[in-house]
């Protein structure tokens, strides 16, 4: 007897590694490997100046360089990274935000010296400022003038490179910076009707094309370990922006209307303890968006198991890389329709997910809408607040997280048995390569060309042309990532988001006897042995790292904690910070990095307060900090560091109060359990 034919197998979603580091030459061949491999798109990593508008040789770029991802300074670079890789046959997602009109400049530009049709580009640029103002914090511009540069690329691209996504709605670092789903949904929604709006409003676009418009427009979402929620947030998503599209824009074509949207699971997620739980977390987390064929991703990222403990490797990517291609490849998963069509499961989640996030949308419209609220405070408040609560829970063990606050009994793992070799490492004498580079190049330039394009982008962002055609004369005449934003920034000024670290409300009972209470106690007898009114605490975020969602933890739970919180936002200078913490008079001085930057900005703090004669305040540091970068800290003087094993606040800031006690000359001070 024949076997049965199997169904035939709908087509996957695009495969694809988010990379890029040190430099452009590198990231390149990192792509070829990937490609090599079975990757079927690129995702394109850009370090923090590059994705800040700073050159490498500026004072904020200091140790950031090449660090989380590519630098990209001009022409030069864009070409070096590309090299090699036929952009018109390649579908290519940027993740970048306020310079994304510069990077898909340069990228339209390398694709014509190719003798590509551009026309026939596809791929994805993030540019969605809105998150990076809540949550991730690349932000450049205010408010305003960043939502006309996404709508004069949005017009530009549907004109002329019909097949790119010109934004890609984030509500990724969302759910990291502690949106609960339903404000994921209404934050991105939000966010998506904010910027239709404008485009609609702008008159760059008929109102017969609006279709393309919202055809053009993706969403790029996270997904967490709770699997059943995370599958119906999708569908809930789905039900929404059709909803949206129809009602309030007029869209008729479900084709248009159609929720395309890509995913990369949960990086905050995973653990430094016990690492090797993070493989199955990946895979949960990528079942939730690929098992349901009405809700699936079109586009996966995978983060690799040691994302917590530093840089991947090469061979850290192909594991999560191999991950979606068996899934992918060898299970019969594409043979089937929706797996979970009928559920009445899933049926009661999605509706009760879809009518909580309308309702939520609605009220942000009543603010004034996304933007409004974004200046007026409300949302990151509201995130701050919701990711407090969410560690309070961990604290209490109320929410598990295995090897962390259960289960931590642990064989020795041959994963991480040799750290050195577990991750990679940037080497440090990258950056000085890269800005010397940099500098050879602005010789060589036409510079007499390069300074016209500067003051024409000037002129044009002073009036209301859309500004895509001055940026990308601006490519062709080698201006410099940092050239082009500084001409921005002379005309739309800079902006400093709020924090909401002021209107958290408490998360963690202080009830006598709570943990909370045992340290307020503690931090009460401290300033009294030094007889001040209260303990003084700066929380600072030095160089271009604008992950500041555990920066914003630390300052919630220490003002609970009864002490003065300083905390000034993201993107300072050493030299910034040291003079806050003197004016301030601070009692403790604790930096919180995730970028890998730590070794050249926390010493650099540490002289700085000693040439300023300030030898009795602590500082602490934190955040994803390798075990041999640890000791070198500690021996250059640091009294503490924290990385994200250290996941009781209240206990962290209890050990502050010790550093403090020690610094200052006490005796130690034992408060009853």
């Amino acid at each position: 007897m024949a076997p049965a034919e199997r169904p035939p197998k709908d087509r996957p979603w695009l495969m694809r590694t988010y990379a890029g580091h040190s430099t452009a030459e590198a990231s390149n061949a990192l792509y070829r490997r990937n490609l090599a491999k079975g990757q079927t798109g690129l995702s394109v990593a850009f370090d923090l100046p590059t994705q800040t508008g700073y050159d490498p040789d500026h004072i904020l770029a200091r140790g950031e360089v090449g660090r989380v991802g590519v630098p990209v300074s001009h022409l030069g670079d864009m070409r070096k990274l590309l090299d090699g890789i036929p952009l018109d046959q390649m579908n290519t997602s940027m993740t970048i935000n306020a310079t994304a009109m510069w990077l898909l400049a340069l990228y339209q530009v390398v694709a014509e010296e190719q003798g590509a049709d551009i026309t026939k580009l596809s791929g994805t640029t993030q540019n969605d400022i809105v998150k990076e103002y809540l949550s991730r914090g690349t932000y450049v511009f205010p408010p305003g003038p960043s939502l006309r540069l996404t709508t004069d690329m949005i017009a530009y691209t549907v004109a002329h490179i019909p097949k790119w996504n010109p934004i890609n709605i984030c509500s990724y670092h969302l759910q990291e910076a502690g949106a609960t789903p339903v404000q994921e949904i209404a934050y991105a929604m939000s966010t998506a009707i904010a910027v239709l709006d404008a485009v609609r409003d702008s008159g760059q676009v008929p109102q017969d094309k609006m279709g393309d418009v919202v055809a053009r427009i993706s969403f790029f979402v996270n997904a967490g370990v709770r699997f059943v929620e995370e599958m119906c947030k999708m569908r809930a998503f789905n039900r929404i922006w059709d909803k949206i599209t129809r009602e309030r824009y007029g869209i008729e074509s479900a084709k248009h209307r159609r929720f395309r949207y890509g995913v990369q699971v949960n990086s905050l997620g995973l653990t430094e303890a016990q690492p090797e739980n993070n493989v199955q977390r990946i895979v949960l987390e990528m079942l939730a968006v690929t098992l349901s064929k009405d809700a699936r991703a079109r586009a996966v990222q995978l983060p690799a198991w040691n994302e917590a403990l530093g840089l991947p490797r090469p061979w850290d990517q192909q594991w999560s890389l191999r991950i979606q291609q068996v899934l992918a490849q060898e299970s019969d998963l594409l043979e089937y329709e929706d797996l979970f069509e009928g559920s009445k499961v899933v049926e009661a989640k999605t509706a009760e997910l879809t009518e909580a996030a309308l309702a939520e949308i609605e009220h942000i419209q009543d603010l004034g809408g996304a933007l409004a609220a974004v200046e007026s405070g409300y949302l990151k408040s509201q995130l701050v607040s919701s990711h407090a609560e969410r560690r309070a829970r961990i604290e209490a063990g109320e929410e598990k997280i295995i090897g962390v606050n259960s289960y931590t009994e642990s064989e020795p793992s041959p994963l991480t048995a040799d750290l050195d070799t577990a991750i990679m490492t940037v080497d440090p004498e990258n950056e000085a390569r890269v800005v010397g580079a940099m500098h050879d190049w602005r010789l060589h330039r036409d510079d007499e060309h390069a300074q016209k394009a500067i003051s024409a982008l000037k002129a044009g962002a002073a009036g209301d042309e859309n500004l895509m055609e001055r940026t990308l004369e601006c490519a062709r005449a080698g201006v410099t990532t940092g050239e082009w934003a500084w001409a921005l920034r002379d005309v739309f000024g800079e902006f400093r988001a709020p924090t909401g670290v002021s209107s958290a409300p408490l998360a963690v009972a202080g009830e006598a006897g709570s943990p909370l209470s045992r340290v307020r106690d503690k931090v009460d007898r401290t300033a009294a042995d030094l007889g001040v009114g209260k303990l003084r605490l700066l929380v600072g975020k030095p160089g271009l790292d604008g992950h500041s969602n555990g920066a914003e933890q630390i300052a919630v739970r220490a003002r609970d904690c009864g002490f003065e919180v300083v905390y000034q936002g993201i993107r300072l200078t050493p030299e910034q910070i040291v003079n806050a913490a003197i004016a301030e008079d601070v009692h403790c001085v604790g930096l919180s990095i995730l970028s890998g930057s730590h070794a050249a900005l926390v010493p650099d703090v540490l002289e700085r307060l000693h040439a300023a004669g300030v030898d009795d305040v602590p500082v602490i540091a934190g955040g994803i900090i390798p075990a041999a970068d640890a000791e070198a800290l500690r021996a250059a003087g640091v009294a503490a560091v924290f990385t994200p094993k250290d996941f009781d606040l209240t206990e962290i800031i209890g050990r502050i109060v010790d550093e403090i006690r020690t610094a200052g000359k006490l005796d130690p001070l034992e408060v009853p359990a």
